[in-house]
């Protein structure tokens, strides 16, 4: 059973690589780690810079390194616990992923001061895809649908 006690000592651990990635030079100043049975399986921190992936935060490094340790792509019975609360993409990761928890320590708005701002996706994500600044475009989605039509007539597929 997981205490306060463990739960502050997770959540050090996060705040600890956040600061040491920026001290190392390797990308933004955000940490995460996944726990699973009081023991953490997965680390990571912020490498978009260090690797040129735009996809590469902390979470999702995290994520996929436990998902790969755990032989699984879901953290069921895992918490994860966050230096900054997520961002739109991580929070989605997130989700996808499963855990059982979420825990951060800065804020949003505490990353939006330090110019990691991500209010406008999320305001972004409210608009129809026709009134996005990203222009956006259907097409053939009568062609696309057939992936889908095979999706739900598959035998061998793994749901999700």
């Amino acid at each position: 059973m997981m205490t306060v006690k463990d739960e502050i000592a997770f959540m050090k651990e996060a705040v600890r690589l956040s600061i040491e990635n920026v001290e190392n030079g390797m990308g933004g100043p955000f940490g995460a780690v996944v726990v699973k049975a009081g023991k953490i399986i997965a680390t990571g921190t912020n490498q978009v810079t260090a690797t040129n992936d735009p996809t590469a935060h902390a979470e999702v490094v995290a994520i996929r390194k436990a998902c790969e340790a755990l032989n699984s792509f879901q953290l069921l019975g895992c918490d994860i616990y966050c230096s900054c609360e997520p961002c739109p993409m991580c929070l989605g990761a997130i989700y996808w992923a499963r855990p059982d928890k979420i825990f951060f320590g800065n804020s949003k708005e505490d990353a939006a001061r330090i110019n990691f701002d991500d209010k406008f996706i999320y305001e972004e994500l409210e608009r129809p895809f026709t009134e996005r600044k990203l222009f956006t475009k259907q097409m053939l989605r009568e062609e696309a649908l057939e992936a889908f039509t095979k999706w739900t007539k598959s035998t061998n597929k793994v749901e999700y």
